[in-house]
């Protein structure tokens, strides 16, 4: 036989009885072990938990940058290869009969409400102003920080986050796990996707140590996005008059969440995701993921009429331009310390932002690959990568340019008067909506954004303890599992809480980004993976041999 059967069986062993019915225990007790360490650390220590994660993290900014960087420009290669690829870009994920389970709306509204929608609604407005004041061009000299000669290096870097490389790494994770899944016949777990390197192997501690890296590392992912989350959720609670209760001042006069802020906040938001997670995938969860989109048209829309629409549109088509002109260069580049001014500043630059971003997507990709993967089925290789990777990332850049565009336009027209730039990094587009707006038009503008971000932070949050528990059932989503999703429920609230008190949103990207790197080495062996078992199908299809589900077959 020219080419060996492909695997179609991996047994993985799960608890035939008791509180883990249905779970692998090894992945399940390991994880809550793990999680549960770094809450009670958090919360009992949360000084020394600050204070080590703070190095830790300065670590693997010196030492793995490069890794971060030419790991998120592989997945981009690779999406855009397999697109390319005629035998891999007709192949469905599934038989070739299969057909989606979803019609294209709700498949993206799903994608895209789960994959960026929080950050999104912080960081449209919060990056590019940021970038419109400091970027690579400022501590160069190239261009003056907050004037009209920087609008352009601003969007080039703020459409390079959210780009094409955010959503090419997704789109590997829940590319790799539909089609070993729906292809295969495999467990919906990461594990699946290495079997063409591990074989059955991945029976056993080497794939439970890759599921638990996995779970680990999404639970991190999402806790950075929910604690952005929830900083802006209090903000806009501020705004509509909820109370001065949702803040502390210091003695400096700054002010900052208060703890009965934070604790409000996260009981409303994981109360609701986990009632959401309890009615599954096809009800709660797309339910709310079509609110999402509905309010996320109607608030572009509110900006396409009241905004600065000119100036937005303007810096949408320049900045997608100086984007796609940017992308050689800019997803090569790594800045490393080398003693001067510019160089450290350069490199200091890099790790608060690009190295951020790459491991913030590497941590949230089990969590959305998975979930990609659960609402993609029936679909080609094509149609997915190029559906996951480039719809998404206009989208963001359609939000970054309209709304990001108006507020850099309010500030340099003079309209503002610096009432967004001096605005938290969370309140600034409720600033700006008390800029264009009068008191009674903001204050509902300012109610619809809260409920938009409250249905982000939701579905987000209880997709990410569904997937959770499919991971820890072996890639079995049928056990309801209510304790379960109850308990990680409490636990995504627990990190977001017990990181923010040991040190803000700062100590919940430290362990984010520690939290990415060992599943950045799982995402790369996917990719690998993946390509290997395209090019054995399609020398498979070659002599006549099946392709899915075959039966009784020795490992690759």
């Amino acid at each position: 036989m020219p080419v060996k059967p492909p695997v179609t069986h991996l047994p993985i062993k799960v608890a035939a009885s008791g509180f883990y019915r249905g779970f692998t225990k090894d992945v399940a007790i390991t994880a809550k072990i793990l999680v549960g360490a770094l809450i009670l650390w958090a919360i009992a220590f949360p000084d020394q938990a600050a204070s080590v994660l703070g190095a830790l993290n300065n670590i693997i900014l010196a030492t793995f940058s490069y890794w971060y960087v030419y790991v998120m420009a592989f997945f981009v290669i690779l999406c855009f290869a397999l697109a390319l690829w005629p035998a891999a870009g007709k192949m469905r994920l599934g038989h070739d009969e299969d057909r989606p389970e979803f019609s294209n709306f709700s498949w993206f509204s799903m994608m895209f409400g789960a994959g960026i929608g929080i950050g999104m609604l912080t960081f449209a407005t919060a990056e590019p102003m940021y970038h419109f004041a400091k970027n690579p061009s400022t501590i160069m000299g190239l261009t003056e920080g907050s004037t009209a000669g920087n609008v352009r290096d601003a969007y080039i870097w703020s459409f390079t986050h959210w780009g094409l490389a955010a959503w090419a790494s997704y789109a590997i994770v829940g590319l790799a796990l539909g089609y070993f899944s729906y292809r295969r016949g495999l467990p919906l777990t990461i594990r699946s996707a290495l079997t063409p390197i591990f074989g059955k192997a991945l029976s056993g501690p080497l794939g439970h140590a890759i599921d638990v890296v996995a779970v680990v590392a999404t639970v991190l992912g999402v806790a950075q996005t929910l604690g952005f989350g929830v900083e802006q959720f209090i903000s806009g609670l501020s705004r509509i008059g909820v109370g001065d209760w949702l803040y502390s001042t210091a003695e400096d006069g700054t002010k900052s969440s208060s703890t009965m802020g934070i604790v409000v906040a996260l009981v409303v938001i994981m109360g609701a995701s986990t009632m959401s997670a309890l009615s599954g995938v096809g009800k709660g969860i797309k339910w709310l993921s079509n609110i999402n989109m509905g309010l996320s048209f109607f608030v572009l829309a509110f900006f396409l009429v009241f905004g600065s629409t000119v100036f937005g549109l303007t810096t949408l088509v320049v900045g997608i331009w100086d984007y796609l002109l940017s992308i050689p260069g800019n997803i090569l580049t790594v800045w490393s310390k080398d003693g001067t001014e510019m160089g450290d500043a350069l490199a200091g630059w890099q790790g608060g932002w690009t190295i951020f971003y790459w491991a913030w997507w590497i941590a949230f990709a089990p969590f959305v690959g998975v979930f990609l993967a659960r609402i993609s089925k029936g679909r080609t290789i094509r149609e997915y990568v190029l559906g996951a990777m480039i719809i998404p990332a206009v989208m963001c850049f359609v939000w970054f340019a309209l709304v990001g565009g108006t507020a850099i336009d309010l500030e340099l027209s003079g309209t503002a008067k610096g009432e967004i730039v001096g605005a938290g990094q969370s309140d600034q587009l409720f600033a700006m909506l008390a800029v264009i707006l009068s008191d009674t038009m903001a204050y509902v503008m300012s109610v619809i954004v809260v409920i938009l971000l409250l249905t982000y932070l939701v579905t987000s949050a209880d997709s990410a303890v569904l997937i959770i528990n499919t991971i820890n059932a072996a890639g079995d989503e049928g056990p309801k599992a209510r304790p379960h999703i109850l308990f990680w429920g409490a636990a995504l609230a627990l990190v977001v809480g017990g990181l923010i008190v040991a040190g803000g949103l700062g100590a919940i990207q430290t362990a984010m980004v520690i939290g990415a790197l060992p599943f950045s080495v799982v995402m790369v062996l996917m990719g690998i993976s993946l390509v290997k078992a395209i090019y054995r199908d399609g020398q498979r299809t070659k002599h006549g041999l099946p392709t899915t589900h075959v039966e009784a077959a020795p490992a690759e």
